[in-house]
């Protein structure tokens, strides 16, 4: 980060930013996007036009807002080329991608997007924006891939309110499901690699999404509701059943104690179990896979989970298990987009700013990787325990893979049928 800006873009900003020149046909609008970045960067408390504008030097608060607004340049052609050079350069391989959702807690309803919504950030109804977002995360970095603003069916049943925000004519209602689908096109255009797609119980449990991943023949691992409907495979008589009665039907004699990532009070563990089984829907049989359970590895309280994954057969449980806990990841890419810089300070009203701001935060995210990989790849090599994979302070290339859990305690697949 920087505490205080210079007249001067830091060299390695600079370096980072000067593929994307092309973008802007004017001095003007590379500058303003290296000085935008560089506030983005910065101890500015609250991070927008005006206040950015105040603290760092040669720019002005209208020139901010008209990168944002106004001067020409394609944001879409721009975070791709930021995707494309993040996937050829900062990567180890074995990654996911990761959906998820995110609020942004407004005053007033000007702004595109808003209204009186559920935002799981806000952790109830308020007012806000909801954006769907998808990063790309590996046993060594994370970077974001996508974000779309969500349009409540207020806003797009509305089409004067949604012209005056500069909404495209084009835009219609859709879930965030359906979003998420969309930016997974995105990425898949991009040919962003990955092992498998990831997601909570919110679009877990929607089939739209199940079906949309199950007909673009990606694997998946993903958090269903304890109600999510499969039938166990061998088990037809008993029909289709919720997850949470299958899985509490299953010996305790069959779960295994798994570690999936090392915290910083030691590795995170639980017990897990799997059967295969169908999901369901409407009683018929849909995707065959893996139902997966999760309990506490220690005492009777906490909270149980459920997953279903596509999956084959001969997959590991703690492969999977792994996979489905790199959830964390988005999460970290929110809290520090937003605490670190700025995301949900922008006061704008419009589509293109939301959607240009959200490209700058994930361009300036994206350097901060950047450059902590480089540092990692250039880092001699010291002996000692491997520190967590994405910790600022971990050494060379080879400590990004976290070391192996307790000896003798990677359990396999339990209750495979």
């Amino acid at each position: 980060m920087v505490p205080k800006a210079s007249t001067e873009p830091l060299p390695e900003l600079a370096e980072f930013l000067a593929p994307f020149a092309q973008h802007f046909q004017r001095s003007e609008g590379r500058a303003d996007l290296e000085r935008y970045s560089t506030g983005l960067l910065s101890d500015v408390p609250r991070k927008n036009g005006e206040t950015i504008a105040e603290a760092i030097p040669g720019t002005n608060a209208q020139r901010l807002q008209e990168l944002l607004t106004r001067i020409q340049w394609d944001d879409a052609a721009f975070n791709a080329q930021r995707i494309e050079q993040m996937r050829d350069d900062v990567r180890l391989g074995d990654g996911v991608l990761i959906f998820d959702d995110t609020g942004f807690a407004r005053q007033g309803i000007g702004a595109v997007g808003v209204a009186r919504q559920y935002s799981g950030t806000l952790g109830k109804v308020g007012n806000c924006q909801v954006a769907v977002t998808s990063v790309y995360a590996d046993p060594a970095v994370l970077w974001p891939v996508g974000v779309r603003l969500y349009l409540p069916k207020e806003w797009t049943d509305d089409p004067a309110r949604c012209a005056h925000a500069g909404v495209p004519e084009t835009v219609g209602f859709q879930t965030k499901p359906t979003l998420a689908l969309g930016l997974l096109d995105e990425a898949r255009r991009l040919a962003v690699p990955h092992q498998a797609v990831v997601a909570d119980a919110d679009y877990g449990g929607d089939p739209v999404f199940l079906e949309g991943l199950e007909s673009r023949h990606e694997s998946y691992v993903v958090a269903v509701p304890c109600d999510f409907r499969v039938e166990v495979k061998g088990q037809r008589a008993k029909g289709s059943r919720r997850a949470d009665d299958v899985i509490r039907a299953i010996p305790r004699s069959a779960w295994k104690t798994l570690y999936w990532r090392e915290g910083t009070k030691g590795w995170l563990r639980k017990k897990f179990v799997a059967s295969r089984a169908y999901r369901t829907l409407g009683g018929q049989r849909h995707q065959l896979g893996w139902l997966i359970g999760e309990r506490p590895a220690q005492g009777p309280s906490g909270d149980w989970k459920y997953y279903f994954s596509n999956f084959p057969k001969a997959t590991l449980l703690d492969q999977m298990v792994e996979y489905a806990h790199r959830r964390w990841s988005i999460e970290q890419f929110h809290e520090d987009a937003k605490s670190l810089l700025g995301w949900d300070d922008y006061q704008g009203r419009l589509w293109t700013g939301f959607h240009r701001h959200a490209t700058i935060v994930m361009l300036t995210y994206s350097f901060l990787r950047w450059q902590e990989w480089r540092n990692h790849q250039h880092a001699p090599r010291s002996p000692g325990r491997p520190r967590d994979p994405f910790s600022p302070s971990a050494g060379s290339p080879t400590s990004f893979v976290p070391a192996d859990p307790p000896t003798g305690r990677r359990g396999l697949m339990g209750n495979g049928r």
